[in-house]
């Protein structure tokens, strides 16, 4: 992709979005059921879309709250739901749509006070917690498009294991989404907001003590205070904002926001690659304002709006690859926390670098490699069966100090502040920690290509890879001049579909994937040879991939 001029550059006004035009958007489409673009669909992190495009409209959210009732009711869920929220604009206006829905069927809905903003982490350590004592299940539903551009706004729901919905939830409420839409909310309980929130059924309660209190038992804070370490953290105008004073307070961190806006342009945002505002914590582009600040701390962190994601900025080293922190992560883990049985598993997905591998296989501890999507970990973590589960997209979670579940879905708090641990207890950055590991496993390269691809063609994959695949459907034994030694369309760590396909060789590998939400066909790769093998590796991948669609 080229990257964009002005791409690292702070946005000006021709970038942002009309907020009343989009807000009056919400309100007035109505989403047009022929056109699919316009109906509810559930992707890997719950529904998304804009108003401007009919896809994240009031008839959306409203549908979507009595579905995800309709689901509690089947499966005799009873207890309080959790109602998180991020900054984005269509977040308040879907916020409200929801609970006049969950009031409307007598549901009680816990938010936090004051109309704030609640992080993804922080609604699943709150129902991981609540259901660990006992009585009534509890989920939760957070009103967040992630790291997504300011026009846009999403919807996902965390069941009572606290973690994002398996696919057979997610589909269940999508097709019964549909289902209110096409009948024009036929069914849909609703009432006014005023009416909503002036009822019993309502509790606004502090939903930042409880999560602040609980961080020292899944992070050492107090080896963070005692080291001294200064922080600075850009939150990039995010839900958990409000949450780094209350935790320097609390443990005496000494911490600095470097960016305190909150805006829902995101108006203070550098642009992204791609010359859009997207607030990825992952990108060096959209953490140009943070990479100012990397000299005058030791350590800056930031998260995007939901705070399911970190990223991890080093001095004198910049942004680190989201696939570098995560092996750095799993390596001190494994060698810090005394309390986790050594029969703990440590989960990646397959697009994750083999970094990964090597680490686990030098602490000789077993790696259980998914399909892309963090619903994947859920079980494990909730079983307290995987120490760890981690993204090559920077979302990531772990265990408590004492081997318990702290929560099951991605969480940028506590990767942000096990960062500072490590530097803290070993005193090295993060930085400095995986070039201890590319001294002792070999240097990766490591990169991610996006090709547009068109619905027939993803369609003919679809079939092609609904087999076994093997070499033959590959039309070559070799990659990269290696021999080829597998060829996936399942992963070994579950044998779930992948949605694509992986070919591994000794030292190199790419796997291939379409968007489930984009025009776009995935390739990621990587090579521990070099920089040129990795650019051979894709090459050849790209045209595998063309003569298996062209056959």
């Amino acid at each position: 992709m080229t990257i964009h001029k002005r791409a690292g550059q702070v946005a000006i006004q021709q970038d942002l979005v009309n907020i009343p035009k989009l807000m009056s958007c919400y309100y007035c489409i109505t989403p047009d059921m022929k056109i699919a673009e316009q109906r509810v669909s559930f992707g890997t992190s719950g529904h998304r879309g804009c108003a401007f495009n009919g896809n994240f409209n009031e008839q959306h959210i409203l549908a979507i709250t009595q579905a995800v009732v309709d689901y509690r009711n089947s499966v005799g869920i009873t207890g309080a739901l959790y109602l998180g929220i991020d900054t984005h604009a269509l977040s308040q206006a879907a916020y409200i749509s929801a609970v006049e829905v969950l009031v409307a069927n007598n549901i009680q809905v816990i938010v936090h006070q004051d109309d704030g903003f609640t992080p993804t982490p922080v609604v699943s350590h709150a129902i991981v917690v609540a259901n660990k004592q006992g009585g009534q299940s509890v989920d939760g539903l957070i009103i967040t498009p992630s790291h997504n551009p300011p026009q846009d706004g999403g919807i996902k729901y965390n069941p009572p294991h606290g973690g994002p919905a398996e696919g057979e939830i997610t589909q269940w409420i999508e097709q019964q989404a549909n289902l209110y839409l096409k009948a024009d909310l036929k069914g849909v309980n609703i009432i006014s907001y005023k009416q909503a929130i002036g009822s019993s059924l309502v509790d606004s309660l502090d939903l930042i003590a409880p999560y602040v209190d609980d961080l020292d038992s899944v992070v050492d804070m107090k080896a963070i205070a005692k080291a001294g370490v200064r922080i600075g953290v850009d939150p990039l105008g995010g839900s958990g904002i409000y949450y780094w004073d209350k935790i320097a307070a609390r443990y005496g961190l000494n911490i600095e926001l470097v960016n305190e806006s909150v805006d829902p342009r995101f108006g203070f945002m550098p642009l992204d690659k791609d010359g859009k505002i997207r607030m990825d914590c992952s990108s060096p582009y959209a953490m140009a304002g943070l990479l100012k600040h990397q000299d005058k701390f030791d350590l800056c962190v930031g998260n995007d709006p939901d705070y399911d994601r970190h990223g991890i900025v080093c001095p004198g080293s910049g942004l680190m690859n989201p696939n570098h922190f995560l092996a750095v992560a799993i390596d001190y883990l494994l060698t810090h926390r005394p309390l986790w049985s050594q029969k703990l598993v440590i989960g990646k997905t397959l697009v994750s670098s083999s970094m990964i591998d090597k680490v686990c296989a030098q602490h000789q501890r077993m790696m259980s490699e998914v399909p892309v999507g963090f619903k994947w970990f859920v079980d494990g973590l909730a079983k307290a069966q995987f120490a760890f589960g981690g993204e090559e997209s920077a979302g990531a979670a772990f265990l408590r100090r004492d081997g318990t579940t702290w929560c099951t879905d991605k969480d940028g708090f506590i990767l942000a502040l096990l960062a500072a641990e490590i530097l803290a207890v070993t005193g090295k950055t993060p930085a400095e920690r995986y070039k201890e590991l590319v001294a002792r496993h070999g240097e990766s390269f490591y990169t991610r290509v996006d090709s547009p691809v068109s619905a027939e063609k993803k369609a003919k994959f679809a079939d092609i890879i609904a087999n076994d695949v093997d070499v033959n459907v590959l039309g070559t034994t070799d990659l990269g001049g290696e021999s080829i030694q597998d060829v996936m369309s399942r992963a070994p760590g579950n044998n779930a579909n992948i949605g694509g396909i992986k070919v591994v060789t000794e030292n190199a590998w790419f796997a291939a994937r379409p968007s489930g939400t984009e025009a776009l066909f995935k390739i990621y790769g990587e090579s521990f040879i070099s920089q040129a093998h990795l650019e051979q590796v894709i090459s050849e991948a790209q045209s595998i991939i063309d003569r298996m669609l062209k056959n």
